[in-house]
């Protein structure tokens, strides 16, 4: 694995977030820099799902997508959110800063956490 990231050290609690969504395999908390209302990243939080960026994906990994994308269905339905955009950004020139792969939700409804 390589060095811890920031996304690495909010899963294991060494760093804090604004957890607004948690189940065994995923993670939702706050983007530090919101772009809408509501702009949750979305991360896997097992080690065996890490994956750097959509770039990255094998067989092993490719049910990582989905896992998150489930994860944004879920909190969406929780939340009573209609319509959002979801969206990863792959690599640097795509706008990813953190090597970590994580999906963006966004929508204009804000929520309370």
């Amino acid at each position: 694995m390589q060095e811890p990231t920031l996304f690495h050290k909010i899963v294991t609690g060494d760093i804090p977030a604004d957890v607004v969504y948690d189940t065994e395999n995923v993670l939702g908390f706050k983007d530090i820099h919101p772009k809408a209302p509501t702009h949750v990243l979305f991360i896997a939080k097992k080690e065996k799902d890490f994956v750097p960026s959509i770039v990255n994906l094998t067989d092993d990994t490719a049910h990582v997508p989905t896992l998150l994308i489930r994860a944004a269905q879920q909190f969406a339905i929780k939340k009573g959110i209609e319509g959002y955009k979801l969206s990863f950004n792959c690599g640097a020139q795509g706008g990813q800063e953190v090597s970590y792969l994580h999906l963006h939700f966004l929508a204009s409804q804000a929520i309370d956490s």
